[in-house]
C-alpha cells in the first residue's frame, strides 16, 4: 500500500523523524520494532542484530521488503482489536497466517484516533518488556502520533492546493492558486516534477507515500471535460457520484529519472480495476505548467486503456497521435456510429485493419486471413454503412481517425 519515499515539503516531517523514534522504543524495549501506518504501510524498523533466522518470520519479512501487509494479514491483526486498543495490546504466534512469533502492538493515537502500529517481536514464552518500559514506550507512540497527524494534515492543506491548481480556469484564480501551491511546496517547488493520472480512480485518497516523492496528491472529478468540482446541493439525490481521477505530483531527482514513479503508479492502477488506466505529462519544472501537465496525463492514462502495447503507465511523450486523438470529442462521429454497434464488429475491425495496413489490400488480407474477395465485400459494406469513399483520402482520414478515437 504505502512506499518509502514520502515528498518533503516545508514543516513536514520526514522519514528521518520516524527513524530516531523507532531506534528510541528499540532501546528503551531491548526489542527491535516496527512502525507502520494505520494502513498497514512500512514507515521505519530498528535493525535485527540476530542470525538467527526464527527472529524473522514471512509476515514482518514481507512487510520490510515489499513495505506493505497483505490485506489477510490486516484483517488478521486488526481482529485483536488494535483499531480501539489505547495500550499495549499482546498477539500470539499463528504459524497457519505465517505469523510465527507472537508479537507486542504498541497503537499510535493522536486525539484518539488511530494512525499507526509499533510492533515488537516477541516469543511466545517470553513476558516482554516490563509495564514500566512499555509506559515509556508509549509515550514515545504519542510523539510519532504527532508527527503523523502533522504529516496528514499538510497532506490535506496540498490536496486543496493541487486540487485548485488543476481546476482553476485560466486568468487571476489560476495565478492564485499557482502560487499558493508554490508556497505550500516549500524550497523544492522549482524542482523537477512529473504530474501521473490514474483514471477512473475507485476509493479514497491514498496516503503521499503510495508514490515514491510523492509531493501533493488529490482526486478530482473525471469525465468527458473533466471539469470542476460542481455543488453537490444541485445533484439528483439518487444520483450516483461522478467518477474520480486521482493526481499525483512526484518529485523527481531530474526529467529523465521516472522509473521508480511509473513502477508505483502501474501498482496503484493495478490495484485500482481492469477498466482503470495511467498515464504520466511531460516532467516539468515548477507548478505554472501542472494544468497543461494534467490534460497530457488524462490524455495519456486514456490512451494506456484504448492501447495496451503503451504500457501500465502511459506516459504522454510516446503516445503518438494519440495526442490528437484523446483530444477529439468523446461522442463517436456520425460516419462510424452504425459501424460501432455490436452487429458490425467484424466490419469495424477489418476497416481499422485496412486503414493501419494503409489501404494496401493484399496486406489486409493476410493480416485478416481472409481471401481478397472477402475483403472487398467488406469494404464495399462500409462504404455503404458510413457513406464515405475508401479511395478518398480525406475519408479514410476521417474513418481512421474516428475509430481509434471510438477506442478511448
Amino acid at each position: 500500500m504505502s512506499e518509502d519515499g514520502v515528498g518533503r515539503w516545508e514543516n513536514a516531517p520526514v522519514k528521518d523523524d520516524y527513524q530516531e523514534l523507532v531506534d528510541e522504543i528499540s532501546a528503551l524495549l531491548g526489542v527491535p520494532a516496527t512502525l507502520e501506518n494505520r494502513d498497514f504501510g512500512l514507515i521505519a524498523f530498528g535493525a535485527h542484530d540476530s542470525v538467527d533466522d526464527t527472529v524473522m518470520d514471512p509476515v514482518r519479512t514481507r512487510s520490510i521488503l515489499t513495505r506493505k501487509s497483505t490485506p489477510a494479514v490486516r484483517a488478521w491483526f486488526e481482529g485483536f482489536g488494535i483499531t480501539r486498543a489505547t495500550a499495549p495490546v499482546r498477539i500470539p504466534a499463528a504459524p497457519d497466517a505465517g505469523v510465527f512469533r507472537g508479537r507486542i502492538c504498541l497503537p499510535v493515537r493522536h486525539r484518539g484516533q488511530v494512525l499507526g502500529y509499533v510492533w515488537l517481536l516477541l516469543d511466545d514464552a517470553d513476558p516482554g518488556p516490563a509495564a514500566s518500559r512499555l509506559a515509556a514506550a508509549m509515550e514515545v507512540t504519542g510523539r510519532i502520533g504527532d508527527l503523523l497527524a502533522d504529516e496528514l494534515r499538510s497532506g490535506v492543506d496540498l490536496a486543496r492546493e493541487l486540487r485548485a491548481v488543476l481546476t482553476a480556469g485560466p486568468g487571476w484564480q489560476r495565478d492564485m492558486a499557482v502560487a499558493a501551491l508554490r508556497t505550500a511546496l516549500g524550497p523544492g517547488a522549482e524542482g523537477p516534477h512529473v504530474l501521473l493520472c490514474v483514471a477512473p480512480w475507485p476509493g479514497e485518497e491514498p496516503g503521499v507515500r503510495a508514490v515514491p516523492g510523492t509531493a501533493a496528491l488529490c482526486t478530482l472529478p473525471y469525465g468527458p471535460d473533466e471539469p470542476a468540482p460542481t455543488d453537490t446541493h444541485t445533484s439528483a439525490p439518487d444520483a450516483p457520484p461522478p467518477p474520480q481521477a486521482l493526481a499525483l505530483l512526484v518529485r523527481l531527482r531530474s526529467a529523465d529519472a521516472l522509473t521508480p514513479a511509473l513502477t508505483a503508479a502501474a501498482r496503484l492502477r493495478e490495484g485500482a480495476g481492469p477498466t482503470t488506466g495511467a498515464g504520466a505529462g511531460a516532467p516539468r519544472r515548477g507548478p505554472a505548467d501542472l494544468p497543461d501537465a494534467w490534460r497530457e496525463a488524462v490524455a495519456a492514462a486514456r490512451a494506456s486503456v484504448g492501447r495496451p502495447r503503451f504500457g501500465p503507465v502511459a506516459q504522454w511523450t510516446a503516445i503518438g497521435p494519440y495526442r490528437l486523438l484523446t483530444a477529439l470529442p468523446r461522442t463517436p462521429d456520425p460516419t462510424v456510429r452504425t459501424l460501432l454497434t455490436p452487429t458490425h464488429t467484424e466490419l469495424a475491425h477489418t476497416a481499422e485493419v485496412f486503414l493501419d495496413h494503409a489501404g494496401q489490400a493484399g496486406r489486409t488480407a493476410a493480416a485478416l486471413g481472409i481471401h481478397r474477395q472477402t475483403l472487398y465485400y467488406r469494404l464495399s459494406r462500409i462504404e455503404q454503412l458510413t457513406g464515405l469513399d475508401l479511395a478518398n483520402g480525406e475519408d479514410r482520414l476521417l474513418l481512421h481517425m474516428a475509430l481509434k478515437a471510438a477506442r478511448l
